[in-house]
C-alpha cells in the first residue's frame, strides 16, 4: 500500500461558479468508463465536477491505463461550463477519503453530491480467491464507500434537500466472488445513509447498471448479454449517467433508499 495516496491531478478550470453545485465522482480513470459518462452528464446539467482516479489499478487490468485521460475528461467537462479538479487517489488506504475531501474543499468548496463509481474487480471464485484479493476488494468497494459517505455526512453544509449520494453496485458473484460480495456490502452501506443522513435532507440510492462493456468483455460474454437482454443491446455509460443525473436533480428528490436496476431488462 502506498504512503502517498492522494496526488494533484491536472490543472482544473476556472474558479468554481457559485450557481453550480459540486459533485464528487470517484472512479473516473478512463474516458470510456461509466464514471466519465456520469461526469459528462452532470457537467452538462450544471454541476461542477471533482473526480478521482487511480492509475495503478488500470495498469494491472487487461485494458491498461489511458495516459492523459484525466486531462481529456477535464477539458470535456470544462466545455460544458464546469469547473473541475482531478485527484489521483488510492481508496484502498483508509486515510484517502478524508484527504480527498480536504483537497476538494480547498480547491472548490463543499460537496453537494457524492457519486461512487470506483471499484476493485478481479475475477475469482469460491475456490481460488486469495485472502489478499478478498481484503483488497472489501477495502476499496466497501470500506472506502463507508468512509466517503462518513466524510460527506460530517462535512455537508449545502441547502437541506439538495444533498445526493449514489453508489454503483453489482449482483455478479459467480466466478467473481470478492467483487460481488464487496459490492453487496457497498449498496447496503449506501442505503443506510438514506436513514442515517435524513436529518441533513440527503437522499441515498444504489444503482445496478448491469453489464456495461467499457473494454473488459470478451466476445462470448458480449453475445450472451445481448441475447439475454430484451432490448437486444448492451448497456452504455450514458444509460447509467442519465439515471444518476435524474437522481441528483431536484426532480429526483423523492427517490430515496432504493436499489435500482437499470439493465434493459437483463434476464
Amino acid at each position: 500500500m502506498t504512503t502517498h495516496t492522494v496526488h494533484d491531478g491536472p490543472p482544473h478550470g476556472q474558479s468554481p461558479s457559485a450557481d453550480r453545485p459540486l459533485a464528487l465522482i470517484t472512479g473516473v480513470g478512463r474516458t470510456v468508463g461509466i464514471g466519465a459518462g456520469i461526469a459528462r452528464r452532470l457537467a452538462a446539467s450544471g454541476w461542477n465536477i471533482a473526480f478521482t482516479y487511480w492509475t495503478p489499478y488500470d495498469d494491472r487490468m487487461s485494458w491498461g491505463s489511458e495516459p492523459g485521460a484525466a486531462e481529456v475528461i477535464s477539458r470535456t467537462l470544462a466545455g460544458h461550463g464546469a469547473s473541475t479538479t482531478a485527484i489521483e487517489a488510492d481508496l484502498a488506504d483508509p486515510e484517502t477519503p478524508a484527504r480527498v475531501f480536504d483537497k476538494v474543499e480547498q480547491r472548490m468548496g463543499g460537496v453537494t453530491a457524492l457519486v461512487m463509481s470506483h471499484c476493485e474487480s478481479v475475477d475469482s471464485g469460491l475456490l481460488d480467491t486469495t485472502v489478499e484479493s478478498f481484503d483488497r476488494h472489501f477495502a476499496v468497494n466497501a470500506r472506502a464507500t463507508w468512509l466517503l459517505i462518513r466524510e460527506f455526512g460530517r462535512r455537508f453544509a449545502a441547502e437541506r434537500g439538495t444533498g445526493r449520494i449514489v453508489g454503483l453496485t453489482s449482483d455478479h458473484t459467480v466466478g467473481n466472488l470478492p467483487y460481488g460480495a464487496s459490492k453487496g456490502a457497498m449498496d447496503r452501506i449506501t442505503l443506510a445513509a438514506a436513514h442515517e443522513l435524513a436529518h441533513l435532507g440527503v437522499t441515498a440510492n444504489a444503482v445496478n447498471p448491469g453489464p456495461v462493456d467499457t473494454g473488459w468483455m470478451p466476445e462470448d460474454v458480449r453475445e450472451h448479454c445481448i441475447r439475454s437482454t430484451p432490448l437486444g443491446r448492451l448497456g452504455t455509460p450514458q444509460d447509467t449517467a442519465h439515471l444518476v443525473d435524474f437522481l441528483c436533480s431536484k426532480e429526483g428528490q423523492w427517490i430515496n433508499g432504493q436499489l435500482l436496476m437499470s439493465n434493459g431488462g437483463l434476464a
